[in-house]
């Protein structure tokens, strides 16, 4: 007798919780072939608020964590990809890879994490500066991390455009809610299931799937979200985004041109783009009735 198969429903991931979507819809993923490969979310832009919601709650916490340790966590995610990689290249492969191009993907997503695990504790030195001034004060200017960031991540890729966008903004010190691909979303709920198990604070990353012609606008417009990262080159998508993030001065952060397979996908200067700088003055003490030099 012929089996049916009993497909996978991919949930969302937020606050670190795995919910079905509040508004309980839901589309078949499929391949190339047509063939159905999973019942994924479409998340609503309750499910968006939500996210963000537990986004807030988490960045007072992982912004004040050192930076080693932000390091030691982005390590062990890349630890324990490394340790599913089978089950990501099956998931890429079921969803138009070859075997070849699916192993240089996820093993090329294993040393992302690693790549900015590194530089956690490393771009503040780098961004950082002393500032020489007329006046008789110390001027330094510092990176901090810019809050809440949304991010609609490459539509193009499973697995590897989802991790070269979280993992800049995390490594920074900042919280996000993440859309995963909807054409090939299996990667991004499976990634968050690795996220779970990787001592990453609940609300830390937070992934939904759905369609982001119709998310794009929450993700935009929500008052409480400090910037928006989107890798599309949709112009009208992106024309709606800088409008709406103009309503409470979002930073806007495009990638149309990015191929995330390449070197030119990782770069400290990811992790700057969801930074402020902090500039702070401070006086120059008197010494033995003289001021102090630099």
């Amino acid at each position: 007798m012929s089996r049916l198969e009993i497909l996978k429903t991919y949930k969302i991931y937020i606050g670190g919780k795995f919910p079905r979507t509040e508004s309980g819809r839901f589309y078949t993923a499929k391949n190339s072939n047509g063939e159905a490969l999973a019942n994924v979310c479409l998340s609503s832009r309750k499910d968006f608020r939500d996210a963000e919601v537990a986004a807030r709650a988490a960045f007072g916490d992982w912004s004040s964590r050192a930076a080693f340790n932000r390091g030691q966590i982005l390590y062990r995610i890349a630890e324990m990809l490394e340790g599913r990689k089978a089950q990501f290249m099956d998931e890429v492969i079921k969803q138009g890879s070859s075997k070849a191009a699916a192993e240089a993907e996820v093993a090329l997503s294993v040393d992302r994490l690693i790549y900015y695990a590194g530089w956690c504790d490393k771009f503040q030195q780098l961004f950082s500066a002393v500032n020489p001034v007329a006046s008789s004060h110390f001027n330094f200017s510092v990176p901090e991390p810019t809050g809440v960031v949304s991010i609609i991540a490459p539509q193009s890729t499973s697995l590897i455009g989802l991790v070269s966008v979280i993992a800049p903004v995390i490594a920074g010190g900042n919280t996000c809610v993440v859309l995963g691909s909807f054409e090939k979303p299996l990667c991004a709920v499976t990634f968050a299931e690795v996220l779970n198990s990787s001592d990453v604070p609940g609300g830390v990353v937070n992934i939904l799937t759905g369609d982001p012609s119709e998310l794009a606008v929450y993700f935009a417009d929500h008052m409480d979200v400090n910037a928006m990262v989107y890798c599309e080159k949709n112009a009208g998508t992106q024309k709606l985004i800088k409008e709406k993030s103009a309503l409470n001065m979002k930073r806007v952060v495009i990638y149309s041109d990015t191929n995330w397979l390449s070197e030119d996908a990782q770069s400290p200067y990811l992790i700057q783009n969801t930074q402020e700088i902090k500039t702070t003055w401070h006086p120059v003490e008197n010494i033995g009735g003289a001021k102090a030099g630099y």
